[in-house]
């Protein structure tokens, strides 16, 4: 009988080097299953990338194990590649919001049975400026500390509050002057804070993005957040970008497939928490169930 073959991509640094103590276990686990196991530990940023981009076209599936930053760049190695496989994904970062969009456990070892006993699923991915990004692209507030910080501190986007309790004066916070064509809209307006999203939580805040969300249905959650008038319109604005409550003085909230962002000044962008450049055009579109990924059996 022919071994099935498994590409093993691993970043030995991601949340808390929590991979090392459970490695051994997980591959057991791949191999009882009965994969023949390849392991790749990535060295460096775009590590990742390459090793998909350019695996051997034997492999039947190609898994991963790091925070959301590693699993984009299977993403992208794969989206690169000439054949497309499926993805599996053992979450070890620090928030794993697509993870727990998926329904993927956060438990290792429960999420590499999961890789192994579980199903296929197709769900959309972005591609922005050419680049893919699988859960969000964001800019402004909160977003540019992420890839100012020591690599091993990431996603940033988890310590919202903290960042907003840290401007407390509205000269700290900065906004962008942007015209937004999405659809038949087209917005322009000043932002402190802009995200496009398909994912049910961001940096571990569940209903940031809205509510009844699909993660293969298309289309992207858009939400833009205005330039406060005043300290007391930013704690409101904060509290109602928590809870979702869509004030629209101070935010657009809509969905689309496709959307346009220009600007005069280059802006600072990050994808799935990593640093995604600086641009003053940026084109985003949704690609429809381009990733398959394994999730456990439904109940």
């Amino acid at each position: 009988m022919n071994k099935k073959k498994m590409l093993f991509v691993y970043n030995p640094k991601a949340g808390k080097e929590r991979i090392r103590s459970n490695l051994l276990d997980i591959i057991d686990i791949f191999a009882k299953a009965g994969y023949e196991v390849t392991v790749h530990p990535t060295q460096e940023q775009g590590d990742a990338i390459e090793a998909v981009k350019n695996r051997d076209r034997g492999f039947d599936i190609v898994t991963c194990s790091g925070g959301d930053g590693t699993l984009d760049e299977v993403v992208s190695g794969m989206w690169m590649s000439k054949t497309r496989v499926p993805i599996g994904y053992v979450p070890a970062g620090s928030t794993n919001d697509f993870a727990m969009s998926l329904g993927i456990p956060a438990a290792m070892h429960a999420s590499a049975e999961a890789i192994v006993t579980g199903r296929e699923y197709a769900c959309d991915i972005g591609v922005m400026n050419g680049d893919t990004f699988v859960y969000i692209a964001a800019f402004g507030l909160f977003t540019d500390v992420s890839y100012l910080t020591k690599q091993d501190i990431k996603n940033v986007l988890g310590h919202m509050a903290y960042i907003f309790e840290g401007a407390k004066r509205l000269s700290e916070i900065r906004s962008y002057h942007m015209k937004v064509t999405a659809d038949d809209m087209v917005i322009e307006d000043d932002f402190v804070f802009g995200m496009v999203t398909n994912s049910i939580s961001v940096g571990g805040f569940k209903d940031i993005t809205g509510k009844h969300i699909k993660l293969d249905d298309g289309v992207f959650e858009v939400t833009l957040v205005k330039f406060p008038d005043n300290m007391l319109d930013m704690s409101n604005l904060m509290a109602a970008l928590l809870n979702r409550d869509i004030d629209t003085e101070q935010m657009y909230c809509f969905k689309t497939s496709h959307l346009v962002l220009e600007s005069k000044e280059s802006i600072a962008w990050t994808r799935d928490g990593e640093f995604g450049g600086e641009h003053t055009y940026v084109d985003i579109k949704n690609e429809n169930k381009a990733l398959k990924i394994m999730v456990p059996n439904k109940n």
